[in-house]
Formats: C-alpha cells, sequence, structure tokens
C-alpha cells in the first residue's frame, strides 16, 4: 500500500508566507487591542521619557509588529544565507527577543491593568509570529 503526505508548509514562496506571517502578527495585535480598549476598557498607557505618558494606539500596536516582524524576517533571510541551522538559530533570538520586549510593559505601564494587556498583547504577536515564521525555513 502506498501512502502520500501533504508537506508541513503548503507550496508557496518563502516571501509571500512571511508577509502573511507578518500580516499574521499585525492581525493578532489589532485583536488584543479591540478586546483589551474598548471590549475590557484598559487603558495602554505608558511612561515615556520624562513622566510624559503615552496611549498605545491600535495603529501603533499594528506599525511596531509590523516593524519587528520585518526585522525578524531580514534576520532570518540572512542567517539562511550563512548557517545550516538557521531556524533553531532564528527560533532561539526570536524568543529571546519577545522575552525582552516584556520588560518595556513590566517597567513602564503606569497600572496594572496596562502590563496585564501589554504583556498579552506582545505573547499573542510572539504566538502567532515565530512559530509560522520558523516553519518559512528553506532547508539547505
Amino acid at each position: 500500500m502506498l501512502t502520500t503526505t501533504a508537506p508541513a508548509v503548503p507550496d508557496i514562496k518563502p516571501g509571500r508566507a512571511r508577509a502573511l506571517c507578518a500580516a499574521g502578527g499585525a492581525l493578532a495585535a489589532a485583536l488584543a487591542w479591540i478586546v483589551e480598549v474598548p471590549l475590557l476598557g484598559i487603558h495602554l498607557t505608558f511612561r515615556f521619557g520624562s513622566g510624559h505618558i503615552q496611549t498605545i494606539a491600535v495603529g501603533q500596536a499594528i506599525g511596531v509588529t509590523v516593524a519587528a516582524s520585518l526585522l525578524g524576517w531580514l534576520l532570518l533571510a540572512l542567517l539562511e544565507r550563512r548557517t545550516p541551522h538557521a531556524r533553531a538559530l532564528w527560533t532561539t533570538i526570536a524568543l529571546a527577543a519577545l522575552a525582552a520586549s516584556l520588560a518595556l510593559p513590566l517597567a513602564a505601564a503606569t497600572t496594572t491593568s496596562a502590563v496585564a494587556g501589554l504583556v498579552v498583547m506582545h505573547l499573542a504577536v510572539g504566538a502567532a509570529v515565530i512559530p509560522a515564521m520558523a516553519r518559512t525555513v528553506r532547508s539547505r
């Protein structure tokens, strides 16, 4: 009996798959913001500079997510060219960057609910982008 299995990732170009990863991260950020701000009433505020308080708008959350995703894509493309262990190395770096990014809400958010909301947003974006982007690595 002959059995076949479908590939783990559909046969789409890595660039398109990675663009979808960035879009998925932006969607995760937007959904988290929509649940936290209008539905739960959380004020996503943090201290900026010398005591200035900044409120995070949905556009800012999406913009930062897309920028971080594009930087991750760039790093992944560089690692693919330089090492046969690009997936493992990139995933480790991405998880470390996610852990480091959690320091900002923990240190600068103005309320406990803002800390919780921003941490949830960071984790939602990381959960959407990191595994999806890691699956796009081309084997050498």
